[in-house]
């Protein structure tokens, strides 16, 4: 029997996202990128990672501050998979791997210099995130987040129905920065990432594995699952500059 379409669904899911190198939008050159709009860091800084999936970013903050890194997701795959990376990076020592749930978390307050999360607090919502993360940050750190964001007022209609089904939270960037101010932060900076970073290492290999999972298997869940993340691929192709993720750094006030 094939199986029930949540189950095949879910098979497809981690046939196509196994592996990757990440699983966003991103690159190490803008995590660096916003890494420069944070306040100066101690010497070896507390850096809490959540919603990190397979650690691209991860690797990044250990090595570019020097600092201890908690790397917080709920699913063991991607932690596993960074953990095997940061034994490549010999940056091990650095990391640790938690799995947990961004909006549970059990550190005390004012545990970390620095709070970052690319593409997850969708998971949560913008304003719950910032709104919940803020206690965790000693006085004068910076909290750092990628967003996916409208760009635009009045984007073509199926991108607008794909993302009211998708992310129905999803605001512009006037109604991120003012999230930002009434969680009581102040915005230290905030920009679009280039639209090559949805394709490089993302959408590309994950095209060509639709393609290939295409061959394997052709009832009727298996090719419904498929349609589902191709529909993905090609609202952003054809999203003409109308959303994008945005990074925004903030500090909490000393």
């Amino acid at each position: 029997m094939p199986g029930e379409p949540e189950q095949v669904a879910m098979e497809v899911f981690w046939k196509l996202h196994q592996g990757l190198p990440k699983q966003g939008p991103g690159s190490d050159a803008s995590t660096r990128r916003a890494l420069a709009l944070v306040p100066k860091l101690p010497p070896a800084p507390k850096i809490l990672d959540l919603g990190c999936g397979p650690g691209r970013q991860t690797l990044v903050l250990a090595r570019e501050t020097g600092g201890q890194v908690t790397a917080v997701d709920l699913l063991p795959p991607f932690l596993s998979q960074l953990d095997e990376r940061a034994r490549a990076a010999r940056l091990d020592d650095r990391i640790e791997t938690v799995r947990g749930s961004m909006s549970d978390l059990p550190y005390k307050d004012e545990s970390f210099d620095l709070v970052w999360s690319e593409g997850a607090i969708y998971n949560i919502g913008f304003g719950r995130g910032l709104r919940s993360w803020r206690r965790l940050l000693r006085p004068g750190c910076a909290l750092a987040v990628s967003e996916v964001t409208w760009l635009t007022d009045t984007p073509p209609e199926p991108i607008r129905q794909f993302w009211d089904a998708s992310y129905p939270g999803m605001q512009n960037l006037a109604a991120n920065e003012r999230a930002v101010a009434e969680a009581g932060y102040s915005l230290l900076g905030s920009f679009v990432l280039p639209e090559q970073e949805w394709w490089d290492d993302y959408y590309t290999p994950f095209e060509e594995r639709l393609r290939a999972l295409r061959l394997q298997r052709d009832d009727d869940a298996w090719v419904a699952a498929l349609d589902d993340h191709q529909n993905e691929v090609d609202i952003v192709r054809d999203c003409g500059g109308s959303f994008g993720y945005v990074f925004y750094v903030m500090q909490k006030p000393y």
